[in-house]
């Protein structure tokens, strides 16, 4: 059963510190991470591949070596977690000064990597990289996600809609794949990672294009119906909506000032026998090239 949801800045505000080992602090950090995104935590691991769908340390065979690796978490049908533990950069101790505590370690694990160096870059491009050799040694699946963490610093994603494990690739975006700990704040971020761990197919792309096509296919077979209602035929009801599409299209790669058809048909709203002079301008316009007053 999920735990009761995290407040947000409690989460942030313990573990924006968190440094020393992975193996120290993974399994925690993450199980309270499914608590803030209301989803259950991972279950005990029972040994067998068909009831390990939701746990830590999943083992994986690679069938080319006869090795076995461990999949920091797994969670069946959603991702393949692989997970680090960076360290923020800080004064470097002065070894006279650890000389007068007799008990203290001789040396101190402060993570795989300090943030913002070279090493910690090229901590997260492996750890991206064991995950990908993870999905693709699962005997039964690739999970629509891949997910990278440095543990309470910033989470990347990747995904793979296709489910054929040959183009993990940023999620949603290259600019957007990377969440940090205090974008956990934005409740937008939160149903982000919500649905990867618990419907990862309600973010693909392509599902989305495809309402959102139905819903605009419907829009304009309602307007078209409403013209053709006024009295104008069929054809050149289509033709308009055509022009119509075409100009919106126009504006949203600069061919045209940005907005500028839609903020015309908004300054023409009720002023009908405006509409079709100022249109049919814009549209020869278009049509020659020049300068156009519109």
């Amino acid at each position: 059963m999920p735990q009761s949801p995290l407040d947000p800045e409690a989460f942030i505000l313990r573990w924006r510190n968190s440094s020393a080992s992975e193996r120290s602090n993974y399994q925690m950090f993450l199980s309270e991470l499914a608590d803030l995104l209301g989803q259950p935590r991972p279950d005990p691991a029972r040994g067998t591949p068909e009831l390990d769908g939701y746990c830590f340390d999943r083992p994986v065979p690679f069938r080319n070596t006869g090795a076995t690796g461990f999949i920091d978490l797994y969670k069946r049908g959603c991702f393949v977690l692989e997970a680090k533990q960076g360290s923020s950069a800080g004064p470097t101790p002065d070894p006279a000064q650890l000389s007068l505590l007799p008990d203290a370690p001789a040396t101190a694990r402060k993570g795989a990597a300090v943030r913002g160096t070279r090493g910690w870059d090229d901590a997260m491009i492996r750890a991206r990289g064991q995950a990908e050799g993870y999905a693709r040694a699962l005997p039964d699946e690739y999970p629509p996600f891949l997910v990278t963490v440095d543990i309470g610093h910033v989470f990347e994603l990747w995904a793979d809609f296709s489910r054929t494990g040959k183009n993990y690739t940023h999620f949603p975006d290259a600019t957007r794949f990377r969440i940090r700990l205090d974008d956990l704040r934005d409740p937008a971020v939160r149903e982000r990672l919500t649905l990867v761990w618990s419907d990862p197919d309600a973010l693909d792309p392509a599902r989305t294009a495809a309402r959102v096509t139905r819903a605009i296919a419907g829009r304009l077979a309602e307007l078209g119906r409403s013209f053709e209602a006024q009295g104008h035929a069929p054809d050149r009801v289509a033709r308009f909506l055509m022009r119509c599409l075409f100009s919106m299209f126009a504006e949203d790669v600069r061919l045209i000032p940005e907005n500028s058809f839609r903020d015309l048909l908004a300054g023409l709203r009720g002023r009908p026998e405006d509409a079709a002079p100022t249109l049919a301008a814009l549209w020869a316009s278009m049509d020659t090239g020049g300068f156009s007053p519109v």
